[in-house]
C-alpha cells in the first residue's frame, strides 16, 4: 500500500515537471538583408580633415562582424561601375598614395596617405571621390570574396536598392 502511494505522488510530481515544461519552436532564421548592410559615401581629402573622412556606425556592428570598402575608380565599357577594394596604391611621378580605412564597432574612416603632399594630387583624386562600405556579418566573413564588390553583395543577398548613401 505505501508503495502505491509512493508511486502516486511520484506520478504526480512527474506530471507537475512535465506541465511546467514549455516547448518553445525553433526561431526562423534572419533574412540577411537585417544583418549585411551597403553604403555609398563621397570623400573629400582636405588639409582640413587631415586627408581623412569619419562615419558613425548606427547602430554598432557586432565584434565578429567585417567592414569591406570599394573605391569607386570609373567605368567599363558597358557603363557599369568599376569597384576596387581598399586599400587601393597608385604610383605616380611624385611618389606612392594610398586610400585606405580602419573600423571600429561604432565608427568608420576613410583615409588618403602619400609619400609626398597629397596637395600634389590631381583634385579629382582628393575631391567627391566616392566609396562603397559593405557591413559582413561575422558568420559570413570567410564566404565572400572579398575582392569583388558584386560577388559580395550577390552572396549577402544585398542589391543596388539597398545601397544607402551617408554622410560624414
Amino acid at each position: 500500500m505505501v508503495m502505491k502511494k509512493l508511486f502516486f505522488i511520484g506520478l504526480l510530481i512527474s506530471a507537475g515537471f512535465m506541465q511546467s515544461c514549455s516547448y518553445t519552436e525553433t526561431p526562423q532564421p534572419i533574412n540577411n538583408e537585417l544583418l549585411a548592410e551597403v553604403f555609398e559615401v563621397k570623400a573629400d581629402f582636405t588639409p582640413g580633415n587631415e586627408f581623412r573622412n569619419f562615419y558613425d556606425l548606427k547602430p554598432a556592428i557586432f565584434d565578429a562582424d567585417v567592414l569591406l570598402v570599394y573605391e569607386l575608380t570609373g567605368t567599363d565599357k558597358t557603363g557599369a561601375d568599376v569597384w576596387k577594394p581598399l586599400p587601393q596604391v597608385y604610383t605616380i611621378n611624385e611618389g606612392i598614395f594610398q586610400y585606405n580605412f580602419d573600423f571600429t564597432k561604432k565608427d568608420f574612416s576613410i583615409f588618403l596617405d602619400a609619400t609626398f603632399d597629397p596637395m600634389k594630387l590631381n583634385s579629382s583624386m582628393r575631391l567627391a571621390k566616392v566609396f562603397r562600405v559593405v557591413i559582413v556579418p561575422g558568420k559570413f566573413a570567410k564566404m565572400v570574396d572579398k575582392n569583388n564588390l558584386q560577388n559580395v553583395m550577390k552572396t549577402l543577398n544585398l542589391t543596388e536598392n539597398s545601397v544607402v548613401s551617408i554622410a560624414n
